[in-house]
């Protein structure tokens, strides 16, 4: 059982949880006036790399909510290019496998893009994945380049239904290159120590609300973190059922989270 009153700050990922594809999910608009009117910090926690904190604003703000700023998004991309700074010097060799904007972000940390003198294979989800990419990023990885995923979710919620995560692109890679990834997405601890800097309260009063046993509660439960699994993305009430990690507490979606907060 959740205590709403320990409640001090909010880690809320957004796939499954906020919406499907660009279609808010009931309770998103009432989560954020909620918390709003609670005057309690917010950070969004993704490990989605597709997309830049901008992009994420600009789409809240499509959906209706006006209350998020870039400070409060964070993105497996974001965690990555952080990673990437921390351990090697500018100018690097980087191949990535993503899109154009994780490019970009590599690049504008100093980066240097690169097919042939690669020292980092970095890996995110690629709608325009191509079995040339697949195969240079391998054939890197047997040369002795380090593979590095932004996350390994397997599969991910869309409108369509679960469709192949980034998570089965490196296990492509993994296979063909004998290599092992060094993911940094959740449930990694990188993603839950970045989004406690942002919303600056301590882990065990603050809550991870998610819609994946093996990421967003697993890598919360290890923080130290309180968890909400809400059943409208990655997970349905079998896998719950039959998950070994019991969440602090699972609802429906997000409605029912906020509405049995709000009574409190």
């Amino acid at each position: 059982m959740l205590d709403f009153s320990r409640i001090d700050g909010v880690v809320s990922d957004m796939d499954g949880v906020l919406w499907h594809g660009d279609a808010a999910l009931p309770g998103m608009v009432g989560f954020f006036e909620l918390v709003k009117a609670r005057r309690l910090p917010v950070a969004l926690a993704t490990n989605n790399s597709s997309k830049s904190e901008a992009e994420y604003v600009a789409k809240l703000r499509r959906l209706g909510v006006e209350t998020v700023g870039e400070d409060a998004i964070i993105t497996s991309r974001r965690v990555t290019v952080e990673h990437l700074t921390r351990n090697y010097p500018t100018g690097t060799g980087v191949f990535v496998v993503g899109t154009p904007g994780l490019e970009a972000a590599v690049a504008k940390a100093g980066f240097s893009l690169d097919d042939r003198a690669v020292d980092v294979v970095v890996v995110g989800i690629d709608p325009a994945l191509t079995y040339d990419k697949l195969k240079r990023a391998s054939l890197l990885v047997r040369a002795g380049a380090r593979l590095v995923g932004t996350n390994g979710d397997a599969a991910i919620p869309s409108s369509e239904g679960m469709v192949p995560g980034n998570g089965s692109l490196l296990a492509a890679i993994e296979t063909a290159s004998g290599g092992k990834a060094l993911v940094l997405g959740k449930p990694a601890p990188a993603m839950y120590e970045s989004a406690l800097r942002a919303v600056g309260t301590a882990p065990a009063r603050t809550l991870m609300i998610g819609d994946r046993i093996d990421t967003d509660m697993t890598g919360a439960r290890r923080a130290g973190m309180m968890t909400a699994l809400v059943l409208s993305g990655a997970t349905d009430d079998a896998a719950a059922s039959a998950a070994t990690l019991v969440p602090d507490a699972i609802y429906r979606g997000l409605d029912t989270l906020v509405a049995a907060w709000a009574a409190t």
